[in-house]
């Protein structure tokens, strides 16, 4: 007898264990229980079992998942599902009970989903609900750039208050990268614009014989606003779209956790060393690319409209006020650092995998060059009421 029922006994664990490992969702009370295993293997019973469900008709729909033993990505993925198809019928759903390290994962698959599947599930809605996510979701990255960019200057405050704690080898490697091995394309860029702007000038000044002014065009031009922005434009490409690939890189990777985990702020390893590296390179490369597209401006004058070097020269120290050159100058830094920390901060935004580094990578271009465009045309407005 004992030997029977201990047999019976062990059967009935067995049973009850079979069932806790069997993954089940139901309805009860306009409740939706979610008990078992939700793991890879238990999908296809779970979808089977959500097709044939009455689901709840009412406002709010309340999710009980504290009978939930085990889960992983696919079985979050699977409860996630089944709340947004709620939400996209206009009802309110709310989960408790789940343990929280199943919660975490939870967030975590919501965070990882790809774009288009999460922007499908709203398109169901009216356009004033999916008008009122695109303004939210345009608040909210508006709301973390603000962040990003307040822990950036409060570094930047403390890395100047005590200079030990740059990373100078790190900075001087930005200042090689972006600054040295950009003088090649830089100096040819900026000397076909001075070409460019020298031979558009001079058809004009030809009719009028007034030929000596193609020096007033070509440098207060290119010194005050065309050498600057060109500068700025061309690095926005080459050296932000790297930022951000390359901190995207390490997030993907998984670099950015180990960094942290050793006690390494991110924001004094990447973000600093290339904010402050191009805000020494870029104004270097602004003067060079001064002296060049001038140059090319005097080789159109000397060829087109027969001014020499020399009466250029004299011209220019007369006509070209130093003001100009130096509020070019003054606009590089913050150019600079407009490039560097939008690079950055999509760098830090990559959440899912190597499509989301391309798609990153090319916001952080065009959101640099339309932010140092911006930007100039706010100080040539300012200037101007200033009258400089």
């Amino acid at each position: 007898m004992e030997v029977a029922r201990r047999l019976v006994s062990r059967q009935v664990s067995d049973k009850v264990r079979l069932m806790e490992q069997q993954a089940t969702i139901s309805v009860e009370d306009n409740v939706v229980y979610c008990r078992g295993d939700w793991t890879l293997p238990n999908l296809a019973q779970l979808e089977r079992r959500g097709r044939t469900l009455r689901w709840p008709d009412i406002p709010t729909v309340c999710y009980d998942a504290g009978q939930v033993t085990a889960m992983d990505t696919g079985g979050a993925l699977m409860l996630q599902r089944c709340i947004e198809g709620l939400r996209r019928k206009g009802q309110q759903p709310s989960l408790q009970g789940l343990k929280p390290e199943f919660a975490e994962l939870l967030r975590k698959v919501d965070i990882d989903r790809p774009r288009a599947e999460r922007g499908s599930a709203v398109q169901g809605t009216g356009w004033v609900e999916r008008l009122s996510l695109a303004l939210q979701s345009r608040q909210t990255s508006v709301t973390h750039g603000l962040a990003f960019l307040g822990e950036s200057t409060i570094a930047a405050g403390r890395a100047i208050t005590q200079p030990h704690s740059i990373r100078w080898r790190a900075l001087l490697r930005i200042v090689e990268m972006d600054g040295v091995r950009a003088l090649p394309i830089t100096g040819l860029l900026t000397f076909l614009v001075g070409v460019v702007i020298a031979y558009q000038g001079a058809e004009q000044l030809r009719k009028f014989g007034t030929n000596i002014f193609i020096v007033d065009l070509v440098g207060i031009s290119l010194l005050r606003e065309i050498a600057p922005l060109i500068v700025a434009i061309l690095i926005a490409g080459r050296s932000g779209s790297a930022y951000a690939a390359e901190i995207g890189t390490m997030k993907v990777t998984e670099e950015l956790d180990a960094v942290r985990t050793l006690g390494i702020s991110p924001m004094n390893l990447l973000v600093l060393p290339r904010a402050l590296g191009l805000i020494i390179a870029l104004p270097l490369l602004t003067v060079y690319a001064d002296v060049v597209g001038v140059f090319g401006g005097i080789l159109i004058a000397m060829g087109e409209l027969n001014v020499s070097f020399v009466e250029f020269v004299a011209r220019f120290e007369e006509a070209v006020p130093l003001r100009h050159f130096l509020i070019g100058l003054a606009k590089a830094p913050f150019f600079a650092a407009i490039i560097a920390l939008v690079g950055c901060y999509q760098g830090f935004q990559i959440r899912g995998g190597v499509d989301d580094v391309g798609r990153h990578t090319t916001i952080s271009v065009v959101q640099g060059i339309f932010l140092v465009i911006v930007f100039d045309a706010l100080c040539s407005i300012l200037l101007n009421w200033w009258d400089l």
